[in-house]
């Protein structure tokens, strides 16, 4: 069964991976550009990935699959090594992944029909899935990074899908930088990590960290690099800026990228590494995302983009599961990860179906009226809009209410009652934000006459995966009851049991084993056995605390958001008079100043324009011009001084050396030859003439010298 999964999971990888390298190719020669290939391949990653799932619900173990192969050698000696994970949280990772990624391909049909770089947009989905796939699969840091770093660029190439249009080319540029810089974060806890226990699987991680080989500073340091990058992926403040821009690409791309799974990625990463994360380092990622969460709840107030708003929610939902995991919910965060993926990914969806339906029109200023013309998306939209308010029965609620109860029982045990406060906050502001976009989106009067009568339902291909995401919403919160047994909390001992159990049995990991062998019940000392009797007390009563959060958070939350739709309902649901119970108008007279500093965000694109971008700019502008005058000139000079030295050293070459010397030689010989040529008449009276003059002439000589 084991060697099934193995398989599995290979193959549920390299489909897509091989069906890029295809349509990247020759996209051009396969019908539809290679988007009925690319649909039919992640359907069948989908099938598979479920197949590896119910196997996971049904093992005994966490790990399923842990292989490990040498990647960079030397010699015998494994430098660095590679690997496949499958376990509980993967299995998991795998079916959204593929199912989100199945149903943007097939929406993506109609949506991009026409588009003038069809083929290359099926390319670019195809690349970000196997990426994330690569990610979730990944037994190591290495390999992680990697996929991390492809998941990036895909992104990028995305996003940038219309490059012609500035904005979107910017929005491209900025989401590639933001993240980077997380990525180095990241990076220094990696090395951190594999500077300390020379490996970067996660079996050693987790080892030295219970064996304390990793501890102190220098464990906080590097989990603080870690969700560095978790940070910039999931978008948490400050690094939250790059995903409402990103918006400019292409709505599927969106419900994908920022909706399901590449945002997921760094609250993933977070959930898989949870055990490197000291008790400090957790309270800093549990306050980020509770300011996260309710930072980007009023910013999504007054946004007027549909997509702009479902941009913001994102980036809300996801400080809720960063909050979640810092206050040590493994299963409430990572289970809302999964609702969270099927209610957002069909809102973005939706908003893509009204968009096309508007002829691409995105302000909601302009709708109006849409369910009398979209009654079946219309109701798609409100099913995933309960479920992400949390309203009882739905998929998000019971993912919420877990979030929140975890919250708040860890508020009560150790104070820091923002994180309660930001979270409860937050739930009235986005069932409010929320409805006044389902109000202003589908009820009412059309406000733009023309794109309304023009709108009509959206076909199947696009219908299909509103419907698939609206019942997820709706069904998904029962698959609860199994996720707290998927994935319990987990810490550094009970991972290093699953990988040993697995057949990971490292020095490392054996050594982590036998300091964590608890002594026989026997063998306790009184004061052991009294210190026993005190934690078992503690557990029962940690159990009604619990209960009481539990019972709290359900009351409070459900409360919270019954109150947030009905002011969204007195302030934005018009009635048959065509006016609304109170005019939105009235509340912006009275706090002029606070919609104002909501509508421009809080002014972060100035302040890091002025901070960062412009300084950058002016330094590029002086390091440009200190190029030109300074470097550019002392290297012309130098060229114009060699030039100089060249043109010399010709002129002496042919004035002295080829003029005087070689050519002056050459015709000295040649007149020379000349003038005696001219003895030579061939007259032998002239000879005798010549032989007799000589004799006379040496005769001559030889008197005088005697």
């Amino acid at each position: 069964m084991l060697n099934e999964i193995e398989l599995l999971a290979q193959i549920i990888f390299l489909l897509p991976v091989a069906a890029f390298t295809v349509l990247a190719l020759c996209h051009h020669r396969l019908p539809g550009h290679g988007d009925l290939t690319a649909t039919s391949v992640l359907g069948t990653s989908l099938v598979l990935s479920v197949a590896v799932f119910l196997a996971a619900l049904h093992a005994p173990d966490n790990i399923l699959v842990n292989i490990s192969f040498p990647w960079l050698a030397a010699g015998e000696a494994s430098i660095l090594s590679g690997g496949i994970l499958v376990d509980k949280l993967t299995a998991v990772m795998l079916v959204v992944v593929t199912l989100v990624s199945f149903l943007v391909h097939l929406f993506s049909v109609k949506y991009m029909e026409g588009d003038a770089r069809y083929g290359r947009y099926y390319c670019g989905l195809l690349l970000f899935t196997a990426s994330m796939l690569g990610l979730v699969l990944a037994n190591n840091m290495l390999y992680l990074f990697i996929f991390w770093e492809l998941v990036g660029l895909s992104s990028y190439v995305l996003i940038g899908h219309w490059f012609e249009k500035k904005c979107a080319a910017d929005a491209a540029i900025k989401a590639f930088i933001t993240t980077r810089i997380g990525d180095i974060g990241m990076l220094i806890g990696i090395l951190i990590c594999y500077v300390e226990t020379g490996s970067l699987e996660f079996s050693e991680i987790f080892a030295a960290v219970h064996t304390g080989v990793l501890t102190g500073s220098l464990r906080t340091l590097a989990g603080l690099g870690i969700f560095f990058g978790a940070m910039g992926k999931s978008a948490q403040f400050p690094l939250h800026v790059w995903l409402p821009d990103a918006m400019e690409g292409p709505t599927p791309v969106s419900a994908l990228i920022h909706a399901a799974t590449m945002v997921a990625a760094g609250v993933y990463l977070t959930g898989r590494m949870l055990p490197i994360f000291d008790s400090p380092t957790l309270l800093a990622i549990a306050y980020v995302g509770g300011f996260t969460a309710l930072f980007a709840a009023t910013i999504a107030l007054v946004q007027d983009d549909i997509k702009k708003v479902l941009a913001y929610s994102t980036v809300s939902q996801l400080g809720y599961m960063t909050l979640a995991l810092g206050v040590g919910g493994y299963a409430a965060g990572l289970f809302h990860l999964t609702t969270h993926a099927f209610f957002k990914a069909g809102l973005f969806l939706g908003a893509g179906a009204v968009i096309y339906a508007m002829h691409h029109e995105q302000s909601m200023s302009k709708y109006g009226g849409l369910w009398r013309k979209m009654p079946k998306t219309t109701a798609c939209y409100l099913l995933s809009t309960l479920a992400l308010i949390g309203f009882p029965g739905f998929s998000g609620f019971w993912s919420k209410d877990a979030i929140l109860a975890d919250v708040l029982e860890f508020s009560l045990e150790r104070g820091h009652y923002f994180l309660p406060l930001a979270g409860f906050v937050t739930v009235m502001l986005t069932a409010f934000y929320m409805f006044r976009q389902f109000f202003l989106t589908f009820t009412g009067e059309p406000r733009s006459k023309h794109a309304y009568e023009q709108a009509h339902d959206v076909p199947w291909q696009m219908l299909g995966p509103l419907v698939i995401l609206a019942i997820l919403s709706l069904t998904g919160g029962g698959f609860g009851h199994w996720f707290e047994e998927m994935n319990p909390k987990r810490n550094a001992l009970e991972q290093i049991q699953d990988f040993a159990r697995a057949g990971v049995q490292t020095p490392l990991v054996q050594e982590a084993r036998f300091k964590s062998a608890a002594p026989r019940a026997k063998d306790l000392t009184p004061a052991a056995r009294k210190t026993e009797r005190v934690l078992t007390k503690h557990a029962e009563s940690s159990g009604e605390l619990r209960h009481f959060a539990h019972q709290t958070a359900m009351i409070l939350s459900t409360a919270l958001a019954l109150a947030g739709m009905a002011l969204a309902w007195l302030m934005y649901f018009q009635r048959k008079t065509g006016k609304v119970a109170f005019e939105p108008g009235r509340l912006v007279e009275w706090c002029p100043n606070i919609h104002r500093v909501l509508l421009h965000k809080y002014y972060l694109d100035e302040l890091y324009r002025t901070l960062f971008i412009l300084p950058l700019r002016r330094l590029s502008s002086f390091s440009a011009l200190f190029d030109r005058g300074v470097i550019d000139s002392l290297v012309n000079a130098f060229g114009y001084a060699g030039r100089i030295g060249a043109l010399a050293a010709e002129a002496l070459d042919r004035l002295v050396v080829d003029g005087l010397l070689v050519l002056g030689l050459a015709r000295a010989s040649s007149a020379c030859g000349e003038r005696c040529r001219a003895l030579q008449t061939g007259y032998i009276r002239q000879y005798l003439l010549f032989t007799l003059v000589a004799v006379v002439f040496l005769s001559v000589v030889l008197v005088y010298l005697l």
